[in-house]
């Protein structure tokens, strides 16, 4: 497996623009933030090459699994990446691998991962994911 901390490790990137309410009283980027970046990704890469309609779809995703650690402090004005790739890819969950890049540098200044299990809508049990997302996050799985 290849070390979680560089960027070569991931298959996706995803820029994220820190805001000034994003730091803390301590000047830097408070540690709930970067579960908002890990978010954004997923979901901006679902909807956008996925096609998870998330206002009318039948099927969405819910978190039901997320960690993070903490290597380097970042701050406003700082441009971010957040890299990702798909460590697991079953019927209706996925386990997504993220790090927190800041622009063009090679090691991370965070890393974790997010699980996701699709459920339908109405009643909240779980469904397979829909077939063309599948085929998008297949394309993001780990090279062994």
């Amino acid at each position: 497996m290849s070390d979680f901390k560089a960027r070569s490790h991931y298959r996706h990137f995803t820029p994220i623009s820190t805001r000034w309410h994003d730091n803390d009283v301590y000047g830097h980027v408070n540690n709930i933030v970067y579960y908002g970046f890990f978010d954004s990704a997923v979901n901006r890469l679902m909807v956008e090459q996925g096609g998870l309609n998330i206002h009318e779809g039948g099927v969405i995703a819910l978190v039901v699994s997320s960690d993070c650690e903490y290597f380097a402090s970042v701050a406003f004005p700082q441009q971010l990446e957040v890299g990702l790739l798909v460590e697991a890819l079953g019927r209706s969950s996925v386990r997504y691998q993220l790090a927190v890049f800041v622009e063009g540098q090679e090691q991370a200044v965070a890393s974790g991962h997010f699980v996701h299990v699709f459920v339908d809508r109405h009643n909240r049990r779980p469904v397979p994911m829909p077939v063309g997302l599948r085929e998008v996050l297949y394309s993001f799985v780990e090279l062994s």
